[in-house]
């Protein structure tokens, strides 16, 4: 198919792009490239791009796609909390509009990026695509609107999928180091403590970014009819942890580790357990080949392999919010993060 992936220079959009091109694809990348001062290594995939601000998104830029995969926006809740306006700018109504000229254009298949995050404050019971929605902070109800909207414009020649994806983990050329697995592995490597900000005992179902793009891609090759306006959870029932258990992983990966509790860390709001039995069942393809043990061994290796250090780790380049703090700060974008100068668009 001819792809269009919004986000394809972040952190899942990364490693998607050569996991598509490999499975014969012909893909077109979309993003503002954000982060483009925090490329992890060297490589970073290099296909047909248009470096633009979704929200500036046009008919043009969407025409002749078979599908487009909607990965980009604002990535995680602190940049949410930064301005819960923007984020609903960024997330929801460009996410909206973008479907909407995709359906205008005659693109049939618009699968979204959604979250596990729209369950928010879910407790101890096991929650599946069925279970009411609780987002708690800005960027989980974006995601939730999102889905709404979506299914308002799904019909005969649009077919959204909606992929609540479980925290994401493990290595990438845009790596974050906002995500649990990937903090607390950091943490370990450049400290020797494993640094707990809560009290460990809220649930994370938790997935790799490999296995993430797995489930795009088994969602782009089903048949419509499995698909059409449908929601699942992405990631495997097992890989629910609670914190205090990824920590236990990341000092059993990391040889002479402590494991630290912050003193002012108590309990999490944000605590779900998701069933991933349907994704399983409806879409074959898909096969997860990660859990957090050999993802915490494949993030020390990688920390290794580029002699990570507290400062990188706690620094600006790989912090989501700090970095964009920072470009705000020198003048090189503005508050609605838009850049002051466009940068290069090289069409797809």
């Amino acid at each position: 198919m001819r792809v269009l992936l919004t986000g394809h220079k972040g952190y899942i959009g990364s490693v998607m792009t050569p996991m598509l091109v490999a499975a014969g694809h012909d893909v077109v990348g979309m993003d503002s490239d954000l982060y483009r001062g925090s490329t992890f290594g060297n490589y970073l995939p290099v296909i047909p791009e248009i470096i633009k601000d979704i929200r500036d998104a046009t008919l043009e830029d969407v025409f002749g796609f078979d599908a487009v995969i909607h990965l980009a926006g604002l990535s995680n809740d602190p940049l949410g909390d930064l301005n819960p306006d923007l984020t609903y700018d960024i997330n929801y109504h460009a996410t909206a509009r973008l479907a909407g000229l995709a359906k205008e254009a005659g693109v049939g298949r618009f699968i979204f990026s959604s979250s596990c995050s729209n369950y928010g404050a879910a407790g101890e019971n096991m929650v599946t695509e069925e279970s009411e929605l609780n987002p708690v902070t800005p960027y989980g109800k974006s995601k939730v609107l999102s889905e709404e909207a979506l299914h308002q414009l799904a019909g005969p020649a649009f077919s959204p999928t909606y992929l609540r994806c479980a925290t994401a983990f493990g290595v990438s050329p845009r790596l974050r180091f906002d995500l649990v697995l990937n903090n607390l592995t950091a943490w370990a490597y450049t400290t020797k403590r494993v640094f707990i900000k809560s009290d460990g005992t809220p649930w994370r179902p938790i997935v790799h970014i490999e296995d993430i793009s797995r489930a795009f891609l088994a969602v782009l090759h089903a048949p419509r009819e499995v698909v059409h306006d449908q929601v699942f959870n992405v990631g495997r029932t097992e890989d629910n942890y609670r914190v205090h258990e990824i920590a236990d992983i990341v000092k059993d990966t990391v040889p002479g580790c402590d494991i630290e509790y912050d003193p002012n860390g108590g309990p999490d709001t944000r605590c779900y357990r998701v069933d991933f039995s349907k994704i399983a069942r409806a879409l074959p393809e898909f096969k997860p080949q990660w859990n957090a043990r050999k993802g915490a061994q494949e993030l020390a290796a990688a920390f290794e392999r580029v002699g990570l250090n507290a400062e990188d780790f706690e620094g600006e380049r790989y912090k989501r919010i700090a970095h964009i703090k920072r470009l705000i700060a020198n003048g090189k974008l503005d508050t609605a993060l838009r850049w002051s100068a466009q940068p290069h668009t090289q069409p797809g």
